[in-house]
């Protein structure tokens, strides 16, 4: 009777344990899901029933293009998981970009090319792929959030977030879905151009990368404005 007794208290004790811990876990949930709301809230308040988030993907890379993308969601809708895209794994952004898609208003994508970024330079070059994808939206919104700094010449209102992709939940979905556009870009690219590796890296300055520029020289989409030589 003992033994079952003791047995019988741990299950119970283990049951608490776990219980308490998944109760932490919607706690923290909805805690997040109120910080990353916070910025839309207002502004809906305010009575901007249409807030598009905007962000970019591949400022950064060797070769490629830069996409920015916008997301308008309804009112108070919400996704478990989204991020910022970087704190995200390959495997779950496609998850949450087929979640974004479906769970959204509206969403735009714009895309400027390599060729581009080198006639212009990359400040602008992603300031021309945000504005396409605010041209792209079926939706005109009332008031738009972006990461970083401000849209010059942004067709509406705006607020700049520093580090908005981790701050506002429709920046985040922005990123997500800007970053999953593009690698599949690069993924494609990686097929014309299997010697670079561009699957892997996605056109950023690896180890790998450096080293196939320094044994086969730029392809046709390296930014030559980027001074790749200095990173062979």
């Amino acid at each position: 009777m003992g033994t079952c007794r003791k047995r019988s208290r741990r299950s119970e004790n283990w049951s608490k344990a776990i219980t308490g811990h998944f109760k932490e876990g919607l706690e923290g949930e909805h805690q997040k899901r109120d910080r990353l709301l916070l910025f839309e809230r207002e502004l809906w308040n305010m009575g901007h029933s249409y807030v598009a988030g905007i962000d970019e993907a591949g400022r950064g890379p060797l070769a490629g293009p830069v996409v920015a993308a916008a997301v308008i969601f309804p009112q108070d809708a919400y996704i478990s998981g989204v991020d910022d895209s970087k704190k995200i794994s390959a495997k779950k952004r496609e998850h949450l970009y087929s979640e974004i898609m479906s769970l959204s208003c509206s969403v735009g994508v714009g895309l400027v090319s390599e060729k581009e970024i080198d006639r212009t330079n990359i400040v602008r070059a992603t300031f021309q792929a945000m504005h396409k994808a605010l041209e792209t939206l079926s939706i005109r919104p009332h008031y738009v959030l972006i990461d970083g700094f401000e849209l010059p010449e942004c067709p509406c209102c705006q607020k700049a977030i520093i580090g908005g992709d981790g701050h506002s939940f429709c920046i985040a979905a922005a990123s997500i879905v800007a970053k999953v556009t593009r690698d599949r870009i690069m993924i494609d690219y990686d097929h014309r151009f299997p010697e670079y590796g561009f699957a892997k890296h996605k056109g950023y300055a690896t180890r790998g990368h450096r080293a196939a520029l320094g044994k086969y020289g730029p392809c046709e989409i390296h930014r030559r404005s980027f001074s790749w030589k200095r990173n062979v």
